[in-house]
C-alpha cells in the first residue's frame, strides 16, 4: 500500500495539467525530481513509464465526482443538496426556467468532470502511448500492452463528453492540443470510441499472454493480466455498442468480456481510493452526518421501488432528513447513499450486473425474448423479487430492463438513467413534480473551449 501511495503521488505530479484557455492541453511539467512530458516521450525509462501509467489511472477517475453528482441529478436518481450554494439545486434541476448555456454553473467555465477531466485523461494516454513507442528498453509486446491499456482508457473517456454534449458533438482529434480537430456528431464520436477500443484489442492481442508488464493500482487487481484487461476492454465496448445500437456487437463484446451469469454481480474494475497522500472516495458521506451538503436518494426512486427488493439496502434512512430551501420550494432528502462502507472504498466503474443487463437489452432488441427474460431473471432473482411475469414483447421487455437498470445501476458514476431515458426517447418519463424542475437533453460546449477557438482562430 505504501508503494501504491508513492506511485500515485508521483504520478499525479507528472500528470498534472493546468486548464487555461485551451481545455485540451496537457502542460509540460518541469520538475527536477520527476520526468517532464518531453522527457518521457523520448526514450523513457521503465520507472518513468510506470509513473505516467499510474498517473493515467488517476486521471481516469477524474470524472467521478462531477458526473456522479450532476448526471445523476439530471436523471433524478439523486439530489445533490448543497446548503451553501443553491445553484446545485436551482441550476442543475432547471428550476424557474433555467436552461444550460455555455457558462452554465458547474460546467460552463471549466467544463468540469463532464468535459475537462476526460480530455485530460485522453491526452495523458497519448503521452503514455508516445512514451511506450519511443522507449528502447521495452520489448514489442510490452509496448503493445501499454498502448492497449492507454487506448482502453481513451475509449472509456471519450464516451463521457460525447454523452454530456450529445448532439452538439465533440472533438475526437486532440493529438495536437494547440490545433484540435473539428466537432463531430454523436454517432461519429461513438464510432470513434469503437475504433479506439478495437485498436486496444489489437494491441492486447499482440502483447501475448501473461501478466501486464507494469504495476496497476488495486482497482485492476482481478484484471492485471493481458487476458483480464482484454475482458475489461470488451466490457467497455459492450456499453459503447449499446449506445451505437449495434446489438449483435453488444453480444459479441459481452462474450469476450468478464460477464459471468453465475458470478458476483459487483465484480469489475474499480477506481481505488486509499486516503492521503491519495484521495478519499468522493461519494462517501458519514451516515447521519449533521450536514446540509450531501447526496440524497431522489424521492421517486423510493416511491417507485418494488417492495422487499434487496437493492433497497443501498439507501440509508437518516434519523434527521436533510432539508434545503430553493426559490422553487423546499427539497427534503430522507435517505442517503449506503453503498460505501468507508471513505477508502473503491468505486467500480463497470460491473458484471451492468453486463448482464446489457445482454438482456441486446436480446430484447433482437427479438430474442426468451434469452432476454433469462438474463432479466438473473437480476430479479438476485434482488429477491422473483422472476419476470410480464409481457414478452420488445417494448415491455425494454421497459422492464430500464426499470432494473434504474435500481441495479442506481447513482453509478455514469448517469445511466439520464442516458438510458434519452436513448429510448423517455426523458419525459423522468419526474419533475418533486422539484418543479426541467429535464435536460444535453449541454452546450463550455465557454472555455469556445473562447479558445476565438483566441486561436480555429
Amino acid at each position: 500500500m505504501k508503494k501504491f501511495n508513492l506511485y500515485m503521488t508521483l504520478a499525479i505530479l507528472i500528470g498534472m495539467g493546468v486548464w487555461g484557455c485551451n481545455p485540451l492541453q496537457l502542460d509540460d511539467i518541469e520538475d527536477p525530481n520527476n520526468p517532464s512530458v518531453s522527457s518521457v516521450s523520448n526514450n523513457a525509462t521503465k520507472p518513468q513509464i510506470q509513473f505516467v501509467l499510474t498517473g493515467l489511472e488517476s486521471r481516469h477517475r477524474g470524472y467521478v465526482t462531477n458526473v456522479s453528482q450532476a448526471w445523476n441529478t439530471f436523471g433524478r436518481e439523486i439530489w445533490y443538496l448543497n446548503g451553501s450554494d443553491p445553484r446545485f439545486q436551482t441550476d442543475w434541476l432547471g428550476q424557474n426556467g433555467r436552461v444550460p448555456d455555455n457558462s452554465y454553473f458547474g460546467f460552463g467555465n471549466t467544463g468540469g468532470g463532464s468535459y475537462a477531466a476526460p480530455y485530460q485523461a485522453i491526452n495523458q494516454a497519448n503521452v503514455l502511448i508516445s512514451a511506450a513507442a519511443n522507449a528502447s528498453i521495452l520489448t514489442e509486446s510490452e509496448r503493445r500492452a501499454v498502448s492497449g491499456f492507454a487506448k482502453m482508457i481513451q475509449g472509456y473517456q471519450f464516451m463521457i463528453p460525447a454523452n454530456f454534449v450529445y448532439e452538439n458533438g465533440i472533438r475526437i482529434d486532440v493529438t495536437d492540443p494547440l490545433n484540435p480537430g473539428p466537432f463531430v456528431p454523436y454517432n461519429e464520436a461513438m464510432d470513434h470510441v469503437k475504433n479506439v477500443l478495437d485498436a486496444a484489442e489489437l494491441d492486447f492481442a499482440a502483447a501475448g499472454t501473461g501478466n501486464f508488464p507494469f504495476k496497476l493500482t488495486p482497482g485492476f487487481a482481478q484484471f492485471n493480466t493481458i487476458a483480464g484487461l482484454r475482458q475489461v476492454n470488451n466490457a467497455i465496448l459492450a456499453r459503447a455498442n449499446a449506445y451505437r445500437k449495434d446489438w449483435p456487437g453488444v453480444l459479441t463484446a459481452l462474450n469476450a468480456s468478464f460477464m459471468n451469469l453465475n458470478g458476483s454481480l459487483t465484480a469489475g474494475p474499480a477506481h481505488p481510493y486509499v486516503g492521503p497522500p491519495d484521495a478519499f472516495n468522493p461519494l462517501f458521506y458519514v451516515p447521519n452526518a449533521a450536514t446540509n451538503t450531501i447526496i440524497v436518494v431522489h424521492p421517486s426512486v423510493l416511491d417507485d421501488a418494488t417492495p422487499n427488493d434487496n437493492r433497497l439496502a443501498k439507501f440509508f434512512l437518516r434519523t434527521n432528513p436533510v432539508t434545503v430551501s430553493t426559490d422553487a420550494g423546499t427539497l427534503t432528502g430522507t435517505h442517503q447513499d449506503a453503498r460505501w462502507p468507508s471513505n477508502t472504498t473503491s468505486i467500480t466503474f463497470i460491473k458484471n450486473e451492468e453486463l448482464i443487463l446489457l445482454k438482456a437489452e441486446a436480446h430484447a432488441n433482437l427479438d430474442q425474448f426468451a434469452d432476454a427474460v433469462a438474463a432479466i431473471n438473473i437480476i430479479r432473482n438476485a434482488a429477491g423479487i422473483g422472476p419476470y411475469t410480464g409481457l414478452t414483447t420488445r417494448a415491455a421487455l425494454i421497459d422492464e430492463i430500464l426499470y432494473q437498470r434504474r435500481y441495479s445501476l442506481w447513482a453509478e458514476p455514469w448517469g445511466h438513467r439520464w442516458i438510458d431515458a434519452r436513448r429510448y426517447d423517455k426523458l419525459d418519463e423522468i419526474p419533475t413534480s418533486y422539484d418543479s424542475g426541467t429535464i435536460f437533453m444535453q449541454f452546450p460546449h463550455p465557454q472555455a473551449e469556445l473562447s479558445w477557438d476565438q483566441y486561436s482562430g480555429n
